[in-house]
């Protein structure tokens, strides 16, 4: 799957959370891209260093702890003057599970010619 397609899919997932979420404000559709390919940066830097260093806690926890792990990468992205908000780490809980979900979601719709 392209960049520009995953870019896209998190930024629908963004602007979902954005509306189903109180604690998570979009600044407009143009900011909603620049957080979405900010996101998949991040996630492609930051959360393999976090998960690495979070195995041990997140082997006792089974795996939940990934959620956490989500929720920092998530909360790392919205600190970042792109345009989109949380409202605490709450917010960023919530939102990064929403934002996966519906990422899952609309990534299981399209399949890679691999």
């Amino acid at each position: 799957m392209g960049l520009l397609l995953r870019v896209l899919i998190n930024a629908a997932a963004l602007w979902v959370a954005a509306s189903l979420i109180p604690g998570i404000r979009v600044d407009g559709v143009g900011y909603t891209l620049l957080a979405a390919l900010v996101l998949g940066i991040i996630n492609a830097i930051v959360r393999p260093v976090l998960v690495f260093l979070t195995f041990p806690i997140t082997l006792l926890t089974l795996g939940l702890f990934i959620v956490v792990v989500n929720a920092i990468v998530f909360w790392l992205a919205t600190l970042l003057p792109v345009g989109v908000h949380a409202e605490g780490f709450g917010g960023a809980l919530v939102g990064a599970i929403v934002v996966s979900i519906v990422s899952l979601i609309a990534s299981s719709f399209l399949k890679d010619k691999d």
